[in-house]
C-alpha cells in the first residue's frame, strides 16, 4: 500500500502540496511577527514601554516562526531542483535584500535592549520597522513572480535586466504581503496584550482591514482571471467570508475569533492562488518559452520516495514543536508587566560587577 502512495504519479503533486503548506504556514505565522515590527514605529506605539512590550509578544516565536521560510526553500530545492534554479537565480536582487533585511532585523531585536537611551531605541525601533516591511514586500513580489511568471525562453532562463522581475503582479503581491502583516499584527496584538495597546491594536485593525487586505485580494483574483478552478473559485470564496467575519468579530471586540479569521483569510487566499497556478510552479511570460510544471521542474521518483519518508518523521516534530511554543506563551502581557529598562554595558562596568 505504502508503495502505491509513494508511486511516481503522485509524489510532484503531494510535494507541490508540501511546498505550499511550508509558505502557506510561514505566512500566517511570520505575518503577524513582521507587522508587528512595523508597528515598532511611533505612528502606532506611544512611548518606550509600549514599544518594549510589542516586541516582547512575539520575543519567544520570532525566530521560530522563520524556520517555515528556510523549510519551504529547502523542499523547493530537494524537490523541486528545477524551479528552484530558475526562480532563484531570476531574483539575486530581491533575495539579497531578503538576507540583509532579515539580519539587520534580528540585531535590531537583540542589540536595541543592551543599552538605554533615546538615539539607541529610536535607531533599532527605525531599522526593525523598516526591515520587516522589506521582508514582507520582497517575500510578497517574490511568491507573486512564481504564481504569476517571469520571462523564461525555451531553456527556463530568464532573460531581461537585472530588473525583470519587478512587474505589476510581483508589486501587488508584495504590497498585499505588507497589508495583510499589518492587519495580522494588530490582530494578535489585541489577542496578545491588554490594557491600551490592546484597544487600540483592536481599533486600528478595524478601521485598517477593509483597505490592507485589498492588494491580497486582487493578487487572488489575478490568478483566478489566469486560471480558475472550481476549488480555487471556492478558496476564494472561503477567504472573502473569513475577511468579513475578521471585521465583524473585532468591531465586536471577539479578539480571538478575529485573529482567526485573518489567519483564515490567508490560509483560503494562498490556497486560491496555488490551486489556480497548478500544476505550473513557474509560468513563463515570453510566448515559446518554457514554462515549469510539477512534472518537469521535480526531482527523480527516488529522491521525491526518500523525502517524503523523512518529511513524515519531521513535519510532525515541527508542528508538535511550534504547538507547544505558542501553548507555553499563550498568555496576556500588558505594560505593566515590562520592567524597568536597564543598561547592560553600564551594570558590567560597576566595580562590585563579576
Amino acid at each position: 500500500m505504502f508503495e502505491e502512495f509513494v508511486g511516481q504519479p503522485g509524489l510532484p503533486t503531494l510535494w507541490f502540496l508540501v511546498v505550499g503548506v511550508l509558505l502557506i504556514g510561514y505566512i500566517v505565522l511570520d505575518g503577524f511577527d513582521l507587522g508587528v515590527g512595523m508597528l515598532m514605529g511611533r505612528i502606532f506605539s506611544k512611548n518606550e514601554k509600549e514599544r518594549r512590550l510589542l516586541l516582547n509578544t512575539i520575543g519567544p516565536v520570532w525566530d521560530g516562526n522563520e524556520v517555515w521560510l528556510i523549510t519551504g526553500g529547502a523542499a523547493i530545492f530537494a524537490a523541486f531542483p528545477m524551479w528552484y534554479a530558475s526562480l532563484f537565480s531570476s531574483l539575486y536582487i530581491p533575495l539579497t535584500l531578503i538576507l540583509l533585511a532579515l539580519i539587520l532585523r534580528a540585531v535590531s531585536i537583540e542589540y536595541r535592549g543592551k543599552l538605554t537611551g533615546p538615539r539607541w531605541e529610536a535607531r533599532w525601533n527605525a531599522i526593525m520597522s523598516v526591515s520587516s516591511f522589506f521582508i514582507a514586500f520582497l517575500i510578497g513580489a517574490a511568491l507573486a513572480i512564481t504564481t504569476t511568471g517571469l520571462p523564461l525562453n525555451d531553456h527556463a532562463d530568464r532573460v531581461g535586466g537585472p530588473f525583470a522581475w519587478l512587474t505589476v503582479p510581483a508589486v501587488l503581491g508584495g504590497l498585499g504581503m505588507v497589508g495583510f502583516s499589518l492587519v495580522h499584527g494588530l490582530a494578535f496584538l489585541a489577542l496578545k496584550t491588554d490594557g491600551e495597546v490592546r484597544h487600540r491594536a483592536r481599533a486600528y485593525m478595524v478601521r485598517t482591514l477593509p483597505i490592507a487586505l485589498l492588494p491580497m485580494v486582487g493578487w487572488a483574483v489575478w490568478l483566478q482571471v489566469l486560471g480558475a478552478t472550481a476549488l480555487s473559485l471556492t478558496f476564494l470564496v472561503l477567504a472573502a467570508v473569513a475577511a468579513v467575519i475578521a471585521w465583524v468579530m473585532a468591531s465586536k471586540g471577539r479578539e480571538g475569533i478575529a485573529f482567526s479569521g485573518i489567519a483564515g483569510f490567508a490560509v483560503f487566499g494562498a490556497l486560491a492562488i496555488f490551486m489556480a497556478a497548478y500544476p505550473n510552479v513557474l509560468p513563463t511570460t515570453l510566448e515559446g518559452g518554457t514554462t515549469l510544471t510539477i512534472q518537469n521542474a521535480s526531482s527523480s521518483p527516488y529522491t521525491l520516495k526518500v523525502m517524503t519518508i523523512v518529511a513524515c518523521i519531521g513535519l510532525p516534530v515541527l508542528f508538535l514543536y511550534q504547538g507547544w511554543t505558542y501553548w507555553v506563551f499563550r498568555k496576556r502581557l500588558s505594560a505593566e508587566h515590562i520592567p524597568a529598562a536597564h543598561d547592560v554595558t553600564s551594570l558590567a562596568n560597576q566595580p562590585n560587577a563579576r
